[in-house]
C-alpha cells in the first residue's frame, strides 16, 4: 500500500474512529472543544475536484472537516464550495490577501517602493509606511473576498494560505485590524495553544516537513526570541502557545510525537499513542489513487522540497 492515496487516507480515518476521537470542524473547536478530538483542516490550495472527494468519504464515515478555499481560480470552484458545505463540512477562507496585493503592485510598476521595504512580512528592516500602506489595501481585498464567499456558504473561521515564494506574510494583516470585526471566531495560527494540541501538517508531502515548511508555523522562525512582547502592537494578540506565539512548553509538546508517514500516524492511533487533541491539516490535491497523477505530484514535491528548503535555510 502506498502513502498519500485516498485508500490510505480513509483507512487513517477509520483507525481515528476505531480509538474514540470526535472529530470538530474548527469552528466547533474555538465554539467548544471535545474531550478526545481531531480538528480536521483541509487547504485547497488548487484542485478542488480533489477536495470534494475527501468530503464524500467524510461525510460516508459521519465526520466534518473545515474546508479553506483561496480566492484563485486553481482553487475556487462556487459548485465543489457549495456541495462541500451541503455536506455539513465548514467552509473557511484561506487568504493571502497580502501577499496578492504585492505581486499586483509590483506587477503595476511598484517595483520601486516595494524594494524599500527589505524582506517583507519576514522580521527584516521595513518600511512601517509603505507595510500600511499595503495592509489598507490588502484589507479591502480580504472583506471583498469574505464577502463572495459568504454568498455560497457560511464563513466563520479564516486560515492564511502561505505563499511560499511571496516575501510577504498574510499575516500581517492582523497587526492593523481586527478578523473579530468581520464576524470572524478564530484562525488557526492565532487562536489555538499548541502546549496541549499535537499539530500535524502533510506540507511537503510528508509528515515530518520542517525543513520545508515555509509558513505553515509561526511568524518567521524566531518565536521564542520574539515572544509576547513582540505583539505589544498588533491589532490580534495570538494567544501563548499558538503557532504565531510558540512557547518553551508548546515546542517540547510538538517534539513529543514525529511521524514520517500515514501509515506512522495510524500505527500510533492502534497503539493509543496520541494525544487526545489533535489538529490535521491535509491538502487533498496531494492525495490520489491514480498512479499517474500519484507520481506526477510526487516528483514535484520532490522538486519544490529542494527549492523550499534553501528558502527556509536564506529566511532562517
Amino acid at each position: 500500500m502506498y502513502d498519500f492515496t485516498i485508500k490510505t487516507y480513509e483507512d487513517l480515518l477509520k483507525s481515528l474512529i476505531d480509538q474514540g476521537f470526535l472529530f470538530q470542524t474548527f469552528m466547533g473547536f474555538i465554539e467548544k472543544p471535545g474531550e478526545k478530538l481531531i480538528v480536521l483542516r483541509h487547504d485547497v490550495d488548487q484542485l478542488p475536484d480533489s477536495s470534494s472527494v475527501f468530503a464524500k468519504i467524510e461525510a460516508k464515515l459521519g465526520v466534518k472537516g473545515t474546508y479553506y478555499f483561496r480566492a484563485v481560480p486553481e482553487s475556487w470552484d462556487e459548485s465543489i464550495i457549495k456541495e462541500i458545505a451541503g455536506m455539513g463540512h465548514e467552509v473557511g477562507y484561506h487568504y493571502e490577501d497580502v501577499s496578492l496585493v504585492a505581486e499586483r503592485l509590483k506587477a503595476e510598476g511598484e517595483r520601486r517602493r516595494e524594494e524599500r521595504v527589505g524582506e517583507g512580512g519576514s522580521g527584516g528592516r521595513r518600511d512601517e509606511d509603505f507595510e500600511k500602506e499595503l495592509a489598507d489595501i490588502a484589507i479591502e481585498s480580504f472583506e471583498r473576498n469574505l464577502r463572495r464567499l459568504r454568498e455560497i456558504a457560511p464563513v466563520k473561521t479564516i486560515c492564511m494560505h502561505g505563499s511560499p515564494m511571496s516575501r510577504w506574510d498574510s499575516r500581517l494583516l492582523w497587526k492593523y485590524y481586527d478578523y473579530h470585526d468581520f464576524g470572524i471566531i478564530g484562525e488557526p495560527y492565532f487562536d489555538v495553544n499548541f502546549d496541549e494540541v499535537l499539530y500535524l501538517t502533510d506540507t511537503g508531502r510528508r509528515w515530518d516537513g520542517d525543513s520545508v515548511n515555509i509558513r505553515d508555523k509561526g511568524l518567521g522562525t524566531r518565536d521564542l526570541e520574539l515572544g509576547s512582547d513582540f505583539y505589544t502592537d498588533w491589532k490580534v494578540k495570538p494567544v501563548k502557545g499558538s503557532l504565531m506565539n510558540m512557547t518553551t512548553e508548546s515546542i517540547n509538546f510538538q517534539n513529543k510525537y514525529k511521524f514520517r508517514s500515514t501509515f506512522d500516524i495510524k500505527k500510533a492511533a492502534e497503539k493509543e499513542e496520541l494525544p487526545d487533541k489533535i489538529m490535521m491539516t491535509f491538502h487533498p490535491q496531494r492525495w490520489t489513487d491514480k498512479p499517474g497523477p500519484w507520481v506526477r505530484e510526487l516528483v514535484w514535491q520532490n522538486v519544490k522540497n529542494v527549492g523550499k528548503y534553501f528558502v527556509v535555510k536564506m529566511r532562517d
